[in-house]
């Protein structure tokens, strides 16, 4: 029998009578487990999504589907998709052109006009997953064989193209590549429904090593000079540095100009200096190579989630995941989230043959025991490692994710509450089936627990729009709470069954 009115329940003094199938109750479910549990989703070289060029706009919503469906049940909570990998777009936009690994032309969309970065996002949001466009914000090309179109980067504005190897760069040097970066990023932020942004490690170029010897492939010279000429002291490689520095200030700051709640991400090189810690031993060493002063980053808050690629394994004092994830964690003076990512790809990989499925699970534990005040978290590069299930990684995970985990809050962009759940419940067809009220402007998610005998089940997250929810089993108990989209939590509306 479906109750009269909708039921706002913690507590309340002189609640009045409903119906017999239900009662207010003054239990307390747990506090449920926080942890970010992402996976990258790459789109250059087609080396996640989609699986080729050329595909049908169906074919590639089906893929989609499959690896958001893999995502969610494999206990992830978040996706984070490349959507421009050479100033290319993999959204519709009016600024670059449609991605060359979409249909294999680039400046050519889906045939059937649908916009994949809008689906994802609506999909991800559906299965209870955050979802975070990735950005390469300098990068111009990444394969030669994309033909550029007339109204990408490297045609209109070719004075700012230098040459990496085979691949082009924006020079960050100028200030059209901070600029335009920063403008497609704001553009995604403004007019999707996206939970964070988040670039990699691509900075300055990598450089060509040989024998052990690093030499830069990126002549920038020339905008180093006028710098010069134009009274500047710095080196070139402080120079080089303050520019990336000045792009990821800039970035932070014009995001939380837009919508302060929407989380930006930094995955930087896993070593911020070779030696430092005293152990640690890099070919690269990212603060000279990629003027990438990662820490420098973290340690002035420019970051929400900070996920250093911590791609080694945990024994080897050379490269320690272990050494390294306690440094990181020493670091994070703002008490940022510290989200390291973790190679699953490499499980039994020709990179490394013998690595099994075990290291990774020892390896979240790790980010579990050395982890930033309001939770752990951790992202697996990438998601192709789960749908291969690499060395039997995917039938391992649920012994590291034994229960639902939401994404851990990050009060710093806002602590408000979410105003509580309304909601109408009736018995159909032997289940419970919950109704809610519209109107929680402030609510990102629903986050329902149920009691079965005497224990409190977590389930997945469900959008906070969603009207209504058929409960699983027979619960003694249930209890519902919004979902703020900095992750702070509402009172509990909680019912017993009678």
């Amino acid at each position: 029998m479906k109750s009269l009115l909708p039921l706002l329940l913690l507590g309340l003094v002189g609640a009045p009578s409903f119906a017999l199938d239900f009662a207010p109750s003054k239990e307390k479910p747990p506090e449920p487990m926080r942890e970010f549990r992402g996976a990258w989703i790459a789109t250059v070289h087609n080396i996640d999504w989609p699986s080729r060029r050329g595909l049908s706009g169906a074919q590639q919503r089906a893929e989609m589907v499959q690896l958001l469906d893999l995502a969610a049940q494999s206990g992830l909570n978040a996706v984070i998709l490349q959507v421009r990998t050479e100033c290319d777009a993999l959204y519709r936009s009016s600024i670059e052109p449609w991605s060359y690994w979409l249909s294999g032309r680039m400046g050519v969309g889906p045939s059937d006009g649908y916009d994949p970065l809008q689906f994802a996002t609506k999909e991800a949001h559906k299965r209870g997953l955050e979802m975070h466009a990735w950005f390469n914000p300098f990068r111009a090309s990444a394969s030669e064989s994309s033909i550029k179109t007339s109204n990408h980067i490297t045609k209109r504005h070719s004075g700012a193209i230098l040459s990496s190897g085979t691949q082009k760069w924006v020079n960050p040097g100028t200030d059209l590549a901070r600029q335009r970066a920063i403008q497609v990023m704001n553009d995604v932020t403004r007019r999707y429904d996206i939970d964070a942004i988040h670039i990699d490690d691509y900075f300055y170029p990598y450089p060509k090593f040989v024998n052990k010897v690093a030499y830069d492939q990126f002549d920038d010279s020339r905008t180093y000079q006028r710098y010069r000429s134009g009274g500047g002291r710095l080196s070139l490689k402080d120079w080089r540095r303050s520019q990336i520095d000045r792009f990821v200030s800039e970035m932070y700051t014009s995001t939380k100009a837009i919508k302060p709640w929407v989380k930006v991400g930094i995955s930087p090189f896993g070593i911020w200096k070779p030696g430092i810690p005293r152990t640690t031993e890099a070919r690269l060493d990212a603060y000279d190579h990629l003027a990438a002063d990662s820490r420098k980053w973290l340690q002035q808050g420019w970051v929400d989630y900070f996920s250093p690629q911590l791609y080694w394994r945990i024994d080897p004092p050379e490269q320690s995941f272990r050494t390294l994830v306690e440094w990181w964690n020493g670091q994070n003076s703002k008490k940022r989230h510290l989200w390291p990512g973790i190679a699953s790809s490499r499980v039994m990989s020709k990179e490394d043959p013998g690595r099994p499925a075990s290291e990774m699970l020892r390896q979240i534990d790790l980010t579990r025991k050395h982890r930033s005040p309001m939770g752990p978290g951790h992202l697996h590069w990438s998601i192709k490692a789960l749908k291969e299930n690499k060395g039997g990684l995917r039938n391992a995970l649920p012994q590291s994710y034994q229960q639902p985990a939401l994404v851990p809050a990050s009060p710093w962009l806002g602590s408000a509450t979410p105003s509580p759940v309304y909601l109408s419940p009736s018995v159909e067809g032997g289940s419970i089936r919950l109704d809610f009220q519209a109107g929680a402007q402030q609510a990102r998610w629903k986050l329902v627990q149920v009691k079965e005998g005497r224990s409190w089940r977590t389930l997945p997250l469900i959008r906070a729009e969603q009207q209504n929810l058929l409960l699983p089993g027979q619960p003694s108990a249930f209890s519902v709470r919004h979902v703020s989209p900095t992750g702070a939590l509402s009172v509990p509306t909680v019912l017993q069954v009678r």
